[in-house]
């Protein structure tokens, strides 16, 4: 069984288990001519405090976001015991560089990051985004991939200090900050969020994506 938040984070691994998955939405067809409705991919959320190690249910889609200083390249380096499942589009473009029109990199990085996610998901694969911006749309896109998939999803904001965080990605965080620790974020279609800052960042040792224990 998951661990439950109020348990003391020091020494633990919090358990994100596969049953974090099943959500609702409207299947009622709509009328002729009006345009189509979003996918409803709302699911019951919970809040994750810190821990040490955190243990997701292989399968699942790990989203990783932060300001551009929160440096989340080389944390994931760092926490993710499994290599080759961690994904960014500025690892795509460095792959592309020199190989693809420079006017051709971004769109062409874009295209080939969702065809390897989307197959990952599709064939029930642990896969991890780090993503490029603070937009709620770039979360959509991708919890959009997994949910037709009804695989589960999960959020991971790093934090970084304030001088770290750009004028124009203040708003945008502040905005997230407080909806995911008001845990309404589970109307973007997250099973599980966490927010980790300060000491928190160096205690957390591995992300891991396997079988839960019964115990």
């Amino acid at each position: 069984m998951p661990t439950p938040p109020s348990t003391p984070p020091s020494s633990r691994s919090v358990k994100i288990g596969a049953d974090e998955r099943t959500g609702w939405s409207s299947e009622r067809p709509r009328r002729e001519g009006a345009p189509p409705r979003p996918v409803d991919v709302s699911v019951r959320s919970r809040v994750l405090r810190p821990s040490d190690r955190l243990v997701y249910s292989p399968g699942s889609l790990l989203l990783v976001t932060g300001a551009k200083g929160a440096g989340i390249d080389a944390f994931l380096d760092r926490v993710i015991e499994e290599k080759g499942i961690v994904f960014s589009l500025d690892k795509v473009r460095g792959l592309l560089a020199g190989r693809v029109p420079e006017e051709h990199v971004d769109a062409r990085a874009r295209e080939l990051l969702d065809t390897a996610v989307s197959r990952r998901i599709a064939a029930g694969q642990s896969v991890v985004v780090a993503l490029e911006t603070l937009d709620p749309a770039e979360r959509n896109h991708f919890v959009l991939l997994a949910h037709g998939n009804r695989r589960p999803r999960h959020l991971l904001l790093v934090e970084t200090p304030r001088e770290g965080v750009a004028e124009d990605e203040r708003a945008p965080l502040d905005e997230l900050r407080r909806g995911l620790d008001a845990n309404e974020l589970g109307a973007e279609g997250f099973h599980t969020m966490l927010r980790i800052s300060g000491n928190a960042i160096s205690e957390l040792k591995r992300i891991v994506f396997r079988p839960l224990s019964q115990d």
